[in-house]
């Protein structure tokens, strides 16, 4: 029993000595430059030598402090949220489980010792996202493995093709890689694309709101989806100046287009954060796809940070309210949970990059690099609408659920007395706040040389006024207002729904398959295969068994005959 009762607090201190011990580590080894690489040698097969490999870096060990940082809030933060579940033991079993796959996949960088750990991403995200068993929760388990699978396959084909250097080790291989292997590095870019959700592959982010709001926090904010961002990160050195770079740009702009368009048709509270997520997924390989690999990472590590808040905001806001996930049904909340709307605004305005807050540092930065690099008119447009529509869809989440009318459709006891859920959102609240201020002492010793027009240089400030007045200002209406929307419904429909990506994804690439796989039942299975497979045979060996059991039959007539040909065979042999 005490067990139960202490488990979340156990695994969270466990978890925060580890996150010390790791940054600690990793600022060492930043101000010194060392890298520590362990291999283990299995066995060597044609040349090829198969070994485990860990690698200790300041990028490994800062990212895992921060995996570790967040694991152990989302899990002290689940010792409340779920303490009614009867299987909440279950449940933080799976999430420390994660928590090591996430370790295996970011000390490892080898290509074959990191399938363990992204493998073992898939499999618990899998296992989480079905964790309600319902309908809704298993379609979208589904959606989430059978996507991720494809990723799977793919760095198993780069498994193939890599061997013909005679190694894996990526870490190492990756600067030496020549145009002539696109394929691998076309196949690694796939990988990543699948579990950061970049088109065509976005479906099974909001799908995945299915799980538990910690598991949202933890998995689909700052671990799992940036696992394709960090394969990519290793693998840097081998997109430099290749076809890959520019398709990567071109799709993360894309996705970051979306999701934000997508963000602003939306009202579950939950999906809404999780298209922001993507939105930043698409700024991280954006700006790491034209070469600023220490800003995507610098931008990964204080997404973390405040978009795990916000998930957990989100939580306590549903537990709140009764269940309800659709902000129309909210409203007014900062008169009745003030400290949790206070950690929530933080969230929200690091999002949209407000001065001096953890994503000011990271954002402004790479809008202002993106700006004076050499990139096309249609990535350019992309990225200040991206902008403009973050924080269009912030300040409108603003409004529905913490400044606008009060619209609770039950009477719920609202406040802010779970000390446990709040506790757990102080250290990250802090991280929101002054997190972006040291990463980039931390980070970047040496500031970048910013060279812009002043046009440039107020573009993005005067974008941000504008979306977050749009966004405020067109939510303020009244039951007799004319809705517009309907006058443009095909476009709004098309907007709001991802570009159809879901149904894409999912109703024809699912009616295709069930239509093809029924052909080739009526056709091949009880088809062909029938007519030269079982029933073929049959007749085949029946045939046979009927002529031996003549032969075999005592029949003079039989005996005479097959003397006479024996006779005939015989003496043609012999003349």
């Amino acid at each position: 029993m005490i067990w139960k009762i202490s488990m979340h607090e156990i695994s969270m201190l466990s978890l925060m000595m580890g996150s010390g011990i790791c940054i600690i580590t990793a600022l060492v080894k930043v101000s010194s430059g060392v890298m520590d690489v362990i291999e283990w040698e299995l066995f060597s097969l044609m040349g090829s030598s198969m070994v485990f490999t860990i690698v200790l870096d300041w990028i490994s060990l800062l990212f895992m402090g921060f995996v570790f940082v967040i694991s152990g809030s989302v899990l002290y933060y689940s010792g409340s949220y779920m303490a009614e579940d009867k299987t909440s033991n279950r449940f933080m079993y799976l999430v420390l489980a994660f928590v090591m796959s996430m370790s295996f996949m970011v000390l490892s960088p080898n290509l074959i010792s990191i399938l363990l750990g992204w493998d073992g991403l898939g499999l618990v995200s899998y296992a989480l996202v079905i964790y309600y068993s319902n309908e809704k929760s298993a379609n979208a388990g589904m959606l989430t493995i059978l996507s991720n699978r494809v990723g799977d396959v793919a760095i198993l084909l780069s498994i193939g093709l890599m061997s013909k250097l005679g190694g894996w080790n990526f870490l190492f291989y990756s600067y030496y890689m020549s145009e002539e292997w696109i394929l691998l590095k076309f196949l690694l870019m796939i990988s990543a694309m699948t579990k950061s959700a970049q088109i065509p592959f976005s479906a099974w982010l909001p799908a995945a709101m299915a799980a538990p709001t910690p598991v949202s926090a933890l998995v689909h904010s700052s671990t799992l989806v940036t696992a394709g961002v960090y394969l990519m990160i290793r693998f840097s050195g081998a997109l430099e100046g290749s076809t890959v770079q520019s398709i990567l740009l071109i799709i993360s702009c894309l996705t970051m287009f979306m999701a934000g368009l997508g963000a602003n048709f939306e009202y579950d509270l939950k999906k809404i954060i999780a298209l922001s997520t993507l939105s930043q997924l698409g700024v991280m390989l954006s700006i790491l796809s034209l070469g600023y690999v220490d800003l995507a990472f610098f931008h990964l590590l204080s997404h973390a940070l405040f978009k795990a808040l916000l998930f957990m905001c989100a939580g306590v806001v549903i537990h709140s309210v009764g269940g309800y996930q659709d902000i129309r049904f909210m409203g007014n909340l900062v008169k009745f949970m003030p400290l949790t709307v206070s950690y929530m605004t933080i969230a929200n305005l690091a999002l949209c990059g407000f001065p001096f807050m953890a994503g000011f540092y990271s954002k402004d930065m790479i809008l202002e690099v993106a700006f004076m690099s050499w990139i096309n008119f249609i990535a350019l447009i992309l990225y200040v609408l991206a902008t403009g529509l973050t924080v269009m869809y912030t300040l409108r989440l603003i409004y529905y659920s913490i400044s606008g009318e009060y619209n609770l459709s039950s009477f719920s006891n609202l406040s802010d007395e779970d000390y446990t859920m709040t506790n757990s959102m102080c250290g990250l609240g802090v991280g929101a706040i002054l997190g972006g201020a040291m990463l980039s002492w931390s980070l970047f010793p040496e500031c970048y040389m910013i060279c812009l027009s002043s046009f440039m240089k107020m573009l993005v400030m005067m974008v941000s006024i504008l979306g977050g007045l749009i966004g405020y200002m067109l939510n303020i209406m009244s039951v007799n207002y004319s809705l517009k929307s309907l006058f443009n419904y095909k476009s709004v429909v098309m907007m709001g729904s991802m570009w159809f990506m879901p149904m894409l994804s999912t109703l024809k690439l699912s009616e295709k398959s069930l239509s093809s796989g029924s052909y080739m039942e009526k056709v091949i299975d009880k088809g062909w295969f029938e007519f030269y497979g079982g029933q073929g045979l049959f007749y085949l060996l029946s045939q046979m068994f009927y002529l031996l059991n003549i032969m075999q039959l005592n029949s003079i007539k039989v005996f005479l005959k097959m003397l006479v040909i024996m006779i005939i065979i015989f003496m043609v042999l012999v003349i």
